[in-house]
């Protein structure tokens, strides 16, 4: 604890939350610096204690209710979700709301493009600079003689590849975004279909010799099939919002000393 978190006081609606809660609230909240955690941590607690109050005054009780792991809820966070429930009003999000939501980020909800890939690898660690370089070569031989020999692909992969797909002719089947490294994916993708790469291609796994194969477009699913979880994240989203503003009228009627609530996104409580 700092000396400034020492000398600070939090209190809400009059009451002071004590330091040894703050500290122990932190916990629940990583930060690149202890004073940070700390300051969420009194926004945290500044925030529950509000509501509880709130809870309070409207004689609001600890009704069971379960997370989504199945797991009853503490009584002083379960009147929370009641009063929130009550309180603060969630419109639904219709049809119409969704399909216009749909359309201004239909690249959200395609299929990913795809690329058929095969690969020689000649492996070694990128640490090992005598090994690398040999590997770097031996991969400009095999391009060397693929582009006077495109047919020997297969065969050179059976016979000098590192890789277990050497079984396959080289082939890895279908690769998509995010499925292999990154330098890997930027040259693959970049190919045309049936074409070699013409340079070899390091990674940390070694040096490659790739050729692409067919290429699949990514397709935008239908709307039918991404409904329920646009509406899903419509109606979130609303929530958080409307939370906020809750929050926020009402931080405009309770005496708040220690933190700064304004920009509450929503109830920080664990």
């Amino acid at each position: 604890m700092t000396g400034a978190q020492e000398a600070a006081v939090l209190a809400v609606g009059g009451t002071e939350i004590p330091a040894e809660a703050i500290a122990a609230e932190a916990q629940n909240h990583p930060a690149d610096n202890p004073d940070q955690a700390w300051s969420e941590a009194a926004r945290a607690l500044a925030i529950k204690s509000m509501l509880l109050a709130e809870a309070d005054r409207l004689s609001i009780e600890p009704p069971l209710i379960e997370d989504e792991k199945g797991r009853t809820l503490l009584p002083d966070d379960a009147r929370i979700e009641a009063l929130l429930e009550q309180e603060v009003a969630i419109p639904t999000a219709d049809d119409e709301t969704c399909r216009r939501y749909f359309k201004q980020h239909s690249d959200q909800f395609s299929s990913p493009a795809l690329v058929e890939a095969s690969h020689i690898l000649f492996a070694a660690p990128q640490d090992d600079q005598k090994r690398y370089a040999q590997a770097e070569l031996s991969a400009i031989d095999v391009i060397t003689e693929l582009k006077e020999h495109p047919e020997r692909f297969n065969a050179l992969a059976e016979t000098l590849s590192a890789c277990p797909s050497a079984k396959q002719s080289g082939n890895l089947g279908q690769i998509g975004p995010g499925q292999t490294v990154d330098e890997f994916e930027t040259f693959l993708f970049n190919l045309e279909p049936g074409q070699l790469c013409p340079v070899p291609v390091k990674t940390r796994f070694g040096v490659h010799v790739i050729k692409a194969g067919r290429k699949i477009s990514g397709e935008t699913l239908p709307f039918e099939a991404v409904h329920p979880k646009i509406a899903d994240y419509l109606e979130e989203a609303s929530w958080r919002r409307a939370v906020a503003q809750y929050i926020t009228i009402l931080a405009s009627k309770t005496k708040v000393e220690g933190v700064d609530l304004a920009g509450a996104n929503g109830p920080l409580v664990q």
